[in-house]
């Protein structure tokens, strides 16, 4: 079977009993860095009993079929990242894509993850959330992919590269405005860790360089507020289900997505549309 294994974000007691056993039992190792690999199992005192290869962005590709080849002859592959879960921002999607097709086995072994930890840590509302992983590197794409979630009412959690962390952090008070509450996590459960909380005007302030020294380093995961409750007038609501159902959509649909979208009660809409 194909076992994505997660592994520490920072300090390495973070890993699990499960994930010493998985690179001591494994038949292939598949790694985002053999390098980091093998750092990883002197920490965690183990010996990698299989055989180890690399796993990155430039070689998913040819390397898929490789290692579905590898779990079609009945080996046990386990596939590891830097930092936290396989395919969330990271290599996997292409691999676990590819075995499911197959009709080959995949499971977990979860661990820790960088944007959970983020999210528990940073005071804003965690019951509804969103992951949007890094946003685009060229400042016209990201501005409209801010834009996009202007209106997004979840908590948004973002991953960060420390040098774009102030001029994301610029772009997230023009998008959302800049009192919209934030916190920039960095380096969590390292021996720096640190959580800045504040309005995202005052934290793209902090984050800019001071001269020559960057003021933010190492690993970056930005967590912002969702947009506030919008109150919806009859009038608004009602014009909605209308044009849902001009779409094709059923009245019960339509006052279901109508719902869906604005946060309203679906038996008020229900209400208001039959009245």
């Amino acid at each position: 079977m194909l076992i994505l294994a997660a592994t520490p974000i920072g300090n390495p007691a973070d890993a699990s009993l499960r994930l010493h056993q998985l690179l001591a039992e494994a038949d292939v190792v598949a790694a985002e860095d053999t390098r980091r690999l093998h750092r990883l199992a002197s920490d965690l005192d183990v010996r990698i009993g299989g055989r180890i290869v690399s796993y990155f962005e430039g070689n998913e590709s040819r390397r898929t079929p490789e290692l579905v080849a590898d779990l079609e002859a009945g080996r046990t592959v386990v596939l590891v990242t830097d930092a936290g879960m396989p395919s969330v921002s990271d290599p996997g999607y292409r691999l676990v894509a590819a075995a499911v097709e197959a009709g080959l086995e995949v499971t977990v072994a979860p661990g820790p993850s960088a944007a959970l930890a983020a999210l528990a840590l940073s005071g804003l509302p965690v019951d509804r959330f969103t992951f949007e992983g890094f946003l685009p590197r060229k400042t016209g794409e990201r501005d409209r992919a801010l834009a996009a979630l202007a209106e997004e009412g979840r908590t948004m959690v973002f991953f960060e590269s420390p040098h774009r962390t102030a001029d994301a952090l610029d772009a997230m008070a023009a998008a959302f405005g800049p009192q919209r509450r934030g916190a920039v996590c960095r380096e969590l459960t390292k021996t720096y860790e640190e959580v800045r909380r504040g309005s995202l005007e005052d934290l793209a302030v902090w984050a800019r360089p001071d001269g020559d020294d960057e003021r933010v380093r190492g690993e970056i995961t930005i967590v912002v507020d969702g947009a506030p409750a919008r109150e919806y007038d009859e009038a608004t609501l009602l014009e909605m289900v209308a044009a849902g159902e001009r779409t094709g959509m059923s009245r019960k649909d339509a006052i279901a997505d109508v719902a869906r979208r604005t946060g309203v009660r679906r038996r008020a809409v229900f209400d208001l549309v039959h009245r």
